[in-house]
Parts: C-alpha cells; structure tokens; sequence
C-alpha cells in the first residue's frame, strides 16, 4: 500500500508534454493530477431521483414493508463503508442530517417517510456488535414510536431490496448510514486508481469511487495511445483523467502514462491502454460494462483485458 495517495502533481501542461514526449512503454510515468472523470448524479433530500454512491449487496431477497419491526439489529461489514447497523433482514440502517440526536427528534414525515420509512422501535433487540445502551426510542408526530441508535431515529430505504444494500449512503447529502455507534458511515479514503478481488472477474482495476475501469478493445496502444471512444462514446464511457502514479495501489508501473485525446482532454492509460469507466454502473462493485458489445473489458493491474482475446 502507497504511503502517500494524495501526492500534489505537476501542473496538467507539464504533464500533457511529458506525455507526448515518452515512449509508450516507458517504466517512469508522467506525473498528473489525480481526478477521474465521470460525475455522480446529484439527489433530493429524500432520493427520488438518486440511489447514493455505495451499495454491497449480500445477494438475498430482504425487502421490508415500512411498518416491519427491526428485530434483533447486527453489525455488517459493508465493502465500501465498514461496520453498519443492519435490521434481522439484513437491511441498512440510516440516519438524517436534519434531525437531532440530543434531544432525539425525527424531522422526516409524509412522502419522506414513505422513501424513508422509520424503524419501530417495538421489538428491537441488540444483536452481537450492538450496545444495547445505545438503543431508544423517539414519539413521531403522528404518535408511533421509532428506534434511536445513539440518539439518532433510524430508517430503511425504499430503494434497498437485498440484505446489504446500501443504496441510500448519501443520497442528498444529507442520508447515511448507520455505524453501530450511531455515527455517519462514511466511505474510507482510496487511491486515485487501485484494485478489488472481483468474485466472478477476479483482480480487477477500480477509480478512487470504487467503480470498475474498462478498456475498448478497439483503440490503441502502439506507437502511442490512440483512442476509439469519441463523442457520444464518451458520454456512456467516460474516459479516465490522468492520475499520478503515486496515487495509486497494485497498479503495474511500467506503461503506465497519459496521452492527449483529439478534444484535447488528457487521459490516463494503463500498459498504455486508454482506460475508462461506464456510465451503467451505478454502484461501487459495479461490472454492467464487462463484455458489452464484445469490446469493452474490465481491466487487470497490468493493462490486460478481462475474458477478452487478442490485445
């Protein structure tokens, strides 16, 4: 692991002349900054239109109807966010920015109740990992009672269906989920560009949000770096901005480099490979893109295609 992920990189000019003056192949790569293209879509307060940025589903069907009691609570280790408070379905746990927890009080009602439903606090129970001295109760406004984990009332999401999900982490800025302390989980600090144990891809190459990286089988990487993936292309495949080497993990040195796109945009390679992420995915974990039109593949640590042929 890379002792310093945030290193300061050299202006992007510098960088972009360094590029187009190093050979392909190269084992000392170009510095550049350390932003990946690709914006996450921005979400209301109560997430009608976003699903939050981190989801590690556990692969069982959990969905819960908003009256459901929470059962015995539990510790879950979530991918991308650690320990998280989880009812007996598995489902997360969540908290509000814009209620309190001293005094206890919940600010979500009416539709925000129906995206976010409340936990009754009827039948809670301290699971293995929870101190039961962090467990109460709030009144609603409408009279019911709802959990509290160190103060703070706690909600499912709507949108989270499989025990482990956590799709409302986020979600406006003002929605996470639930540590078993009663705090705000929160995404750990990653490298720019490193890499996950993929259960079905294996090792593969992920951006500093955890999502997948992919190449396009039919760009180039010889002579120099020629990329394919032009216009609309890059609206569903965003091309990955230039990232300093030191801000990265597990990543192969040697071809690592940036080139300059024909707009002009300098873009980061791997075994001088233009790489990119996919629009289609829509949580860390993601692998939507792997094999779409039999030509574009997640990428290995050293630039190689997953399950592709040839290049």
């Amino acid at each position: 692991m890379k002792t310093s992920w945030r290193t300061a990189s050299l202006a992007a000019s510098a960088a972009a002349v360094l590029a187009l003056t190093t050979a392909c192949g190269q084992d000392t790569p170009p510095p550049a900054s350390s932003q990946n293209v690709g914006a996450t879509a921005e979400a209301g307060d109560y997430g009608e239109i976003g699903s939050g940025t981190a989801g590690a589903g556990a692969g069982g069907q959990a969905s819960a109807a908003p009256s459901d009691a929470a059962g015995e609570l539990n510790v879950s280790a979530n991918a991308e966010l650690g320990k998280v408070v989880t009812d007996s379905l598995g489902l997360t746990l969540y908290r509000f920015d814009k209620d309190t927890a001293e005094p206890p009080a919940s600010t979500c009602d009416g539709d925000c109740a129906e995206t976010w439903p409340p936990v009754p606090a009827d039948d809670a129970t301290a699971g293995e990992g929870i101190d039961e001295s962090l467990l109460g109760e709030v009144t609603r406004s409408d009279g019911s009672k709802q959990l509290t984990v160190g103060g703070w009332p706690a909600y499912r999401y709507a949108k989270d269906v499989n025990a482990g999900d956590a799709k409302g982490q986020g979600v406006g800025g003002t929605w996470y989920a639930l540590t078993p302390e009663g705090k705000k989980a929160q995404a750990a600090d990653r490298p720019g560009l490193s890499t996950r144990q993929d259960p079905d891809l294996g090792e593969i190459v992920v951006d500093g949000d955890g999502r997948t990286v992919y190449r396009f089988m039919k760009d180039e990487a010889w002579p120099k770096p020629v990329s394919a993936c032009t216009g609309a292309c890059l609206e569903k495949w965003p091309a990955v901005s230039p990232v300093d080497f030191e801000d990265t993990d597990g990543i192969r040195k040697k071809g690592y480099m940036t080139f300059t796109r024909p707009d002009g945009a300098d873009q980061q390679t791997i075994d001088c490979w233009p790489i990119y992420t996919f629009a289609g995915d829509k949580t860390p974990g993601d692998t939507n893109g792997q094999g779409v039109g039999g030509t574009w593949y997640a990428v290995r640590p050293d630039g190689k295609p997953v399950g592709a042929s040839g290049k």
